[in-house]
């Protein structure tokens, strides 16, 4: 194969970032972020399933082998897709004051940009977030997270309490965004409700949350970011 195409190696999550990118063929020829767009959209589309090199070539109106000059595999495209997420968190800005106002601003956009796409919080969780969108995002964690105090193995459990909230609430939020939530919510409650002697304490619970799934979040953050700051007293 042509060194100029993307490496044929077994498709693995993450690789095309440790390759190198290929010589553009001609002014106007496809690009990673051309691709990115247009696969981004597909995966709004119809979610992971919809999604082949076949029917992305199609969208951009190529032929499939011109796909092969950036991308080696699907796994290459869902590493696009997910790192052009990251890339609609808005940018760091000079540090703020308090260390957890800026790991607070970085969670809420990481949250806000895969509820947008929910399709990403999945992908997120399972793949190496490598790409240069995901790897800026996350060193102003980490550089925020040093700043506080953290170091070491606390650094690194740190630093992934936060993005493991983030993904697992979107994750939550995103499979009960349905038209039959109240529902299921309901049905849920009923069987606590028959089931109060295994289960005191969820069977207390109210039919429907106190709060929404936006405060519920907030909530959750505040607590783990209360307990971080504990860590370091």
């Amino acid at each position: 194969m042509s060194p100029k195409k993307a490496d044929s190696e077994p498709p693995m999550p993450g690789a095309i970032w440790l390759r190198s990118r290929p010589p553009a063929r001609a002014r106007g020829s496809l690009d990673r972020d051309a691709i990115a767009c247009a696969t981004v959209a597909l995966l709004d589309e119809g979610g992971p399933a919809a999604l082949s090199l076949r029917t992305l070539a199609g969208r951009l109106g190529v032929h499939a082998t011109s796909l092969y000059w950036h991308v080696a595999s699907r796994d290459d495209l869902l590493d696009l897709a997910v790192d052009a997420v990251f890339g609609e968190i808005a940018e760091p800005g000079p540090p703020a004051r308090d260390w957890s106002d800026d790991v607070a601003e970085f969670m809420r956009g990481l949250r806000q940009a895969l509820l947008r796409h929910p399709w990403s919080g999945a992908l997120a969780a399972s793949r190496p977030l490598l790409g240069p969108q995901a790897l800026e995002r996350s060193e102003l964690v980490y550089a925020s997270l040093q700043r506080a105090g953290f170091a070491g193995p606390a650094l690194t459990a740190a630093a992934a309490a936060v993005s493991n909230l983030v993904i697992g609430t979107v994750a939550a939020e995103s499979a009960w965004d349905h038209d039959g939530e109240t529902d299921a919510r309901r049905a849920m409650h009923h069987h606590l409700r028959a089931h109060a002697d295994r289960y005191p304490a969820l069977a207390a619970l109210p039919e429907s949350g106190a709060d929404g799934w936006p405060e519920q979040f907030e909530r959750a953050m505040d607590a783990l970011l209360r307990g971080l700051q504990a860590q370091l007293s």
